[in-house]
This record gives structure tokens, sequence and C-alpha cells, in this order.
């Protein structure tokens, strides 16, 4: 996680609060900035948010790339 966020100019207790859901809505730049390091397009995490089953694939998505997030 330490990697990413840097990489994402985020600081890691930021990118905690994101993922724990903490930060209910934050900031465009700053999803498009981690989005970016993961590998992610903005249109993808978009129509993740936007499934009629609330994102559930968009967490299996980040469990899929927790080794990325732990580095």
């Amino acid at each position: 996680m330490l990697v990413t966020a840097l990489e994402a100019g985020v600081s890691p207790e930021t990118l905690r609060k994101i993922e724990s859901g903490r930060v209910a809505t934050p900031a465009f730049p700053t999803i498009a900035a981690i989005a970016d390091v993961l590998g992610l397009s903005l249109d993808a995490v978009w129509s993740e948010i936007n499934r009629p089953d609330g994102g559930v694939a968009i967490a299996r998505t980040g469990r899929a790339l927790g080794a990325r997030l732990a580095s």
C-alpha cells in the first residue's frame, strides 16, 4: 500500500481511509491517480461503481490487486 500511495501522490493514511470507507467521496484527482497506478481505467472504475449489485466486483478486483497494494 505504501508504494501505491506514494506513486499516486497521496499519503498512505489517505489511501487507508479510502479503502476502509472513512472517506466517502474522495476527490476525483485522487481516484484518477490511484486508478492510474493500479492500471485501471476510469471507465472501468465508473462502471463498477454503478453496477446494480453496488460494485461487488470492484471489491473482488481490489482483493485481486492486493499484491500491488501491499508492495
